[in-house]
């Protein structure tokens, strides 16, 4: 099937935690995405954000820090919010992560479109909503269905790059092997996560 010609930017709105800035950016190297924007983060501390973003450095280096989600998305021709479903939507249609690529088929989607990842915390707000034309979901279990902000866009990332409805995919998987991590790798690492737990 050919692939549609869309060129996707991930959206992140008000993340309260650098780490999981560069995770998302991180997630969108691996599947080929190459847009970032970040709407009014917490607390903007991208050298945190650079330290979970091994591999993803590209991305995270030319992400956009905006104050408003209209501006993160003022060029693209669709916006799409993501939500757990489980409290509001706005009237707005809600699509589980796997009907979305026919849902796109559908409306013949090309150009610049923007997924929207709302705060750890609090989600989306009801005015982020509104500027969204659908909401996506990720099926997950009822008795926990948030997912880490990481994850969520990692999981997304895959599904649109397998289902073929990005721009540019990467031309091959590879699989990176490294050595088993040694005891200082281990020592800085439960040193960073100490420090992380103190400051939260």
């Amino acid at each position: 099937m050919k692939p549609l010609q869309i060129n996707w930017r991930v959206v992140l709105v008000r993340p309260r935690n650098p780490l999981n800035i560069g995770a998302a950016a991180r997630a969108l190297a691996n599947f080929g995405i190459v847009d970032m924007a970040v709407v009014a983060p917490f607390e903007p501390t991208w050298h945190e954000a650079r330290t979970s973003a091994v591999g993803g450095e590209t991305v995270i280096a030319s992400a956009r820090a905006v104050p408003t989600l209209l501006e993160a998305t003022s060029d693209a021709t669709l916006v799409l919010g993501t939500t757990t479903g489980s409290r509001r939507n706005l009237g707005r249609e809600i699509l589980t992560l796997p009907e979305l690529p026919a849902w796109l088929r559908r409306r013949k989607a090309r150009g610049k479109a923007a997924l929207v990842f709302g705060s750890e915390k609090t989600g989306l707000s009801n005015d982020d909503m509104t500027l969204c034309h659908a909401l996506v979901r990720i099926p997950t279990a009822p008795d926990c269905p948030s997912m880490n902000l990481g994850q969520a866009v990692a999981v997304c990332a895959y599904e649109l790059t397998r289902a073929g409805i990005v721009a540019v995919a990467p031309a091959e998987v590879v699989a990176h092997r490294s050595e088993p991590a040694n005891q200082q790798m281990i020592d800085h690492t439960f040193a960073n996560i100490v420090r992380v737990l103190d400051a939260s």
